[in-house]
């Protein structure tokens, strides 16, 4: 078997991983990436799913919008120079009423449209914004800093302290606030300012994606935060699409690292991480064995610590906790290629101002809470939901390199399904039949868009623990509950990227901050290890 010997070893080339090799090549540490895909990107790549007559259709596979990719790493990795563009939704969301529709987006249009359904909303609607963008504001604070570690050295009480002098600086109110979104549901903190179900709705959406729960499950207002952290095309909040798709992102990544020197090697997975007293000591693969001192890893915490590193390495205490981590999204993932635009039963007129432009948004098939509440319910008793959380984003209306003239390609990204399905079903059995819920779903509220599916792409949670290794189909590498945030994410007294192996760092989603296109655990362990190789040599 072969050796090869690299300052710095990086297991899996999803966007984390390609970020943090980024940064200690740009240090000048020789970096490789293996990545056991053909393809660097992780979950965020493009993929051609259907091809006729009249080409082929690509789109998406997993990930599928852009917003939370942290605007210092876009910068620093030049991905604008290295072929990455982002236009922005004509419209934010959109969401399909009986008898009626709700639109977001920019200019005052929120505003306008929660007007025609509620004064009394409308009143509320700043103040429910400034509690938000207050606590968002002190959040963004900490996504591109480690937290402190449980049982830390001096660096650490340090950084316990400044995290807490930012704390004290906020006003009560805002102190408030945060208390608020960390600890009740998102149900309660919308029901303080609005009476309006569509309106409670359009912003309780974000409270369930990726998240196996109902809206009024206490906890729930984080993950609503968790997704307006972001901006794109350096407009704060908004969401975009990455012409290409999401695999133009992670392109203009590795484009970015080779021009560093970094070396990635795809069908290349890893089988083992050796460790001898506490250390790490070799990386292997079935061909290939690379001694090093540095290992990082981009997978799932999981994965990483069950399967690749043995049980002697690990104190049991931290096997156990690991066992225990919480990792389930109820994540159903469909791409489809379509013939024609949908037509939608409730949506502004075709020639008014916003006439077409609905379509580039997020297409919101969930109208109130209780909607949502019921579809986690069912999918909790009978492995998923009678009436699916759906949203969809039709990309080939702002792209039209991602299926022929005249045609599109939809994503439908669907919440509340079971990955363990009751009376011994299982996926394999009953994906198609999920799938054909989900587009009958669909076309109630556009009669025909059935009949215009040309081709689909099917990602059930066990496909996607499959495909991307991510573990239970979970699309954050973990729950994103309070148990498991900020310096206990993925165990506490390991939150600062470091494993309990000295020499393996951790740096993907399973870490602070946490899931989403960020980048931010990446960049923020590659800090860590650059500091921590400052201190030893």
């Amino acid at each position: 078997m072969t050796t090869k010997q690299y300052d710095a070893i990086i297991i899996g080339a999803g966007h984390n991983g390609l970020v943090c090799a980024f940064y200690l090549a740009r240090k000048g540490l020789s970096v490789c990436i293996l990545e056991r895909a053909s393809v660097v990107g992780g979950a965020a790549i493009t993929e051609e799913f259907h091809r006729d007559m009249s080409g082929g259709f690509r789109n998406s596979v997993a990930s599928y919008t852009v917003s939370l990719l942290q605007p210092k790493i876009i910068k620093d990795m030049q991905l604008e120079q290295h072929g990455l563009k982002v236009v922005l939704r004509k419209i934010d969301n959109y969401l399909p009423l009986d008898g009626d529709y709700l639109l977001a987006g920019r200019g005052g249009l929120t505003l306008r449209e929660i007007a025609r359904h509620s004064e009394k909303d409308a009143l509320a609607y700043p103040r429910y914004m400034a509690a938000l963008n207050g606590v968002v504001a002190l959040l963004k604070q900490f996504l591109l800093v480690t937290p402190p570690n449980a049982g830390g050295g001096l660096a650490d009480v340090l950084a316990l302290l400044k995290a807490g002098n930012t704390m004290r600086k906020l006003s009560l109110e805002t102190q408030r606030d945060l208390l608020d979104f960390f600890t009740k549901s998102a149900s309660e903190i919308l029901g303080q300012y609005f009476e309006n179900d569509a309106v409670k709705a359009l912003f309780g959406f974000d409270a369930i994606v990726g998240h196996f729960a109902s809206p009024h499950e206490p906890g729930s207002a984080y993950v609503l935060l968790h997704h307006v952290f972001g901006e794109a095309a350096g407009v704060p909040g908004a969401w975009g699409h990455a012409i290409g798709g999401m695999g133009a992102i992670t392109g203009a990544m590795q484009k970015a690292c080779e021009a560093e020197g970094v070396k990635i090697f795809t069908d290349c997975p890893v089988e083992e991480i050796l460790c001898a007293k506490g250390k790490i000591r070799e990386v292997r693969t079935n061909q290939l064995r690379y001694k090093t001192n540095l290992a990082i890893s981009s997978v799932h915490p999981k994965l990483l610590f069950e399967n690749l590193i043995g049980p002697d390495d690990l104190p049991k205490d931290f096997r156990t906790r690991i066992k225990n981590y919480k990792s389930h999204s109820g994540t159903f993932r469909m791409n489809v290629a379509l013939d024609k635009l949908p037509k939608f039963i409730n949506a502004p007129a075709k020639g008014t101002k916003h006439g077409q432009d609905y379509l580039t948004s997020g297409i919101i098939i969930a109208p109130s809470l209780a909607y949502m509440d019921e579809a986690w319910l069912t999918a909790k008793a009978n492995g998923w939901s009678d009436k699916p959380i759906i949203e969809m984003l039709i990309p080939s209306t702002l792209d039209d390199t991602l299926a022929p003239k005249g045609k599109h390609v939809a994503s439908l990204f669907c919440q509340q399904f079971a990955f363990n399905l009751p009376d011994g079903q299982n996926w394999d059995n009953c994906r198609e039949q999920a799938a054909d819920h989900i587009i009958d779903t669909v076309d109630a509220y556009a009669p025909g868009f059935a009949q215009s599916v040309l081709g689909r792409q099917i990602l059930s949670p066990l496909d996607l623990e499959r495909k991307f290794a991510l573990i239970g189909g979970d699309i954050f590498h973990g729950r994103m509950s309070l148990d498991q945030l900020f310096s206990a994410r993925p165990v506490l007294g390991h939150g600062a990227y470091r494993s309990p192996i000295k020499g393996l760092y951790m740096c993907g989603s399973g870490t602070h901050p946490g899931g989403g296109v960020t980048g931010a655990p990446g960049h923020n362990a590659a800090q860590v290890i650059l500091r921590d190789r400052r201190l030893l040599f």
